[in-house]
């Protein structure tokens, strides 16, 4: 049964030789193990020739397991090790076969089948355990394959989805283009509401202006004739309504310096530098400036204006341009649903704008409530979305209430709330820390 250790360790020298192929390890190693194949079959040769059965067994054994003890050692064969130290038992039969057939012959004679057995039983194990690892290692080749081919995949999925990433995000670079240049196109169309509030505004102290100055040039006449006479007294109280007039032709060039610095404030870039701000004020006039802007537009449109202001509101640190265009964005909104309800109701229909301006908690509160249609259920949520309108085509950007939220939420730490019931009135809050 000797034989099954010389086969096993010419199997294993041709395996591991097999395996370095493509090694660097196989330049050193195979001269070494081309002298150990014939040294092997040299050996098993000069056994069966020369040696009894006894000795055969007890030098296959000798050289198994010298050379396994050997290999077992070598770091070169590290991957081996399971497979080497699989001819251990092997190696111990054939040493215990040759030892007790050399030192109790009669007992070896009587149970030799049983010394035959477990050596047949570790070759089979040798064998059996070769086998197992070249099942592994084609499994293992398997999943390597496979790795592979996902690696591949996951390879060329990254470099899609790297390509899909910078597509979208040289869209997203442009939508946010696009989104600055509609946010101040809405900015200069709400420029445009206000310049045409403004040119109706401004030309009533213009007016005044022109009047007493006119008439104050005739007083001056009046009042030269008057001194010439040599009548002081007249001229004297001519000259006190010449002082009325120019003290009313200041009242009135303040207003309309007032309204002209408005205009340039709500027209520049804002600089989010907060001021202490009287609400009343800013919303009486935006108010007006509202108005009149859709009366530019449509001459026969008339609203009433209901203004309820707490006289004593407290004054609240806000950026005045930014709260102008907010309120300047909802009054005209409020205007243009009571002026498309006129349209459809009639002449009976009577549009009424009410500003309500009230303190309480903390908070400076200005509710603006129209009489329009109202806004439905289903599309309240939306409207302070970006670009969502219920205008038509070219009447509205669906901006303007976004940039309001912005402002007020993300610039002032506030809220807007809407309240309304369809066919009935719409209701803004805009709540302000004070």
């Amino acid at each position: 049964m000797e034989i099954f250790s010389y086969l096993a360790l010419f199997l294993l020298i041709r395996r591991i030789l097999k395996s370095f192929q493509f090694s660097p390890l196989r330049a050193k190693w195979a001269p070494q193990f081309t002298t150990a194949l014939w040294l092997t079959v040299g050996l098993y040769v000069l056994a069966v020739c020369c040696l009894n059965d006894a000795l055969q067994a007890l030098m296959a054994g000798a050289v198994l397991l010298g050379a396994i003890t050997f290999a077992d050692r070598e770091p070169d064969f590290s991957s081996f090790s399971s497979n080497i130290k699989a001819h251990y038992p092997l190696a111990g039969a054939e040493l215990v076969t040759g030892l007790t057939a050399i030192i109790v012959p009669r007992f070896f004679g009587k149970y030799d089948n049983y010394f035959n057995f477990v050596i047949l039983a570790a070759a089979v194990w040798i064998f059996a355990r070769w086998a197992t690892t070249k099942k592994q290692r084609q499994e293992f080749d398997l999943i390597t394959q496979q790795n592979m081919v996902l690696d591949k995949m996951v390879a060329q999925r990254t470099a899609e989805l790297t390509k899909q990433k910078d597509e979208l995000q040289g869209t997203l670079e442009l939508l946010q283009t696009t989104q600055q240049q509609l946010i101040q196109s809405e900015k200069l169309a709400s420029l445009g509401e206000l310049t045409a509030g403004i040119a109706h505004e401004i030309q009533n102290p213009l007016n005044f202006v022109n009047n007493f100055s006119e008439v104050s040039i005739e007083l001056v006449d009046e009042m030269d004739e008057e001194l010439a006479k040599g009548d002081t007294q007249e001229a004297m109280a001519i000259a006190a309504d010449i002082r009325q007039n120019l003290e009313k032709i200041i009242h009135h060039g303040k207003r309309a310096d007032g309204i002209v610095k408005g205009m340039l404030q709500h027209s520049r870039a804002s600089s989010n530098t907060k001021e202490l701000t009287d609400i009343n004020k800013l919303a009486d006039e935006y108010l007006r400036l509202a108005y009149h802007g859709l009366r530019a537009k449509d001459k026969s449109f008339n609203a009433e204006m209901i203004t309820c202001f707490d006289e004593n509101l407290p004054m609240v640190n806000v950026v005045p341009q930014d709260i102008g265009r907010v309120l300047l964005n909802l009054f005209t909104n409020a205007f243009y649903a009571v002026h498309q309800k006129q349209k459809t109701v009639g002449a009976e229909f009577k549009p009424t704008i009410k500003v309500t301006t009230t303190a309480k908690k903390g908070l400076v509160e200005i509710i603006v409530r129209d009489n329009g249609d109202g806004i439905p259920e289903s599309i309240k949520d939306k409207i302070m979305q970006p670009f969502f309108t219920t205008k038509p085509t070219g009447e509205g950007t669906g901006l303007g209430l976004s940039m309001s939220y912005d402002i007020i939420v993300k610039g002032h730490s506030g809220n807007i709330e809407v309240l309304s019931k369809e066919n009935e009135y719409t209701e803004f809050i805009v709540s302000l820390p004070v």
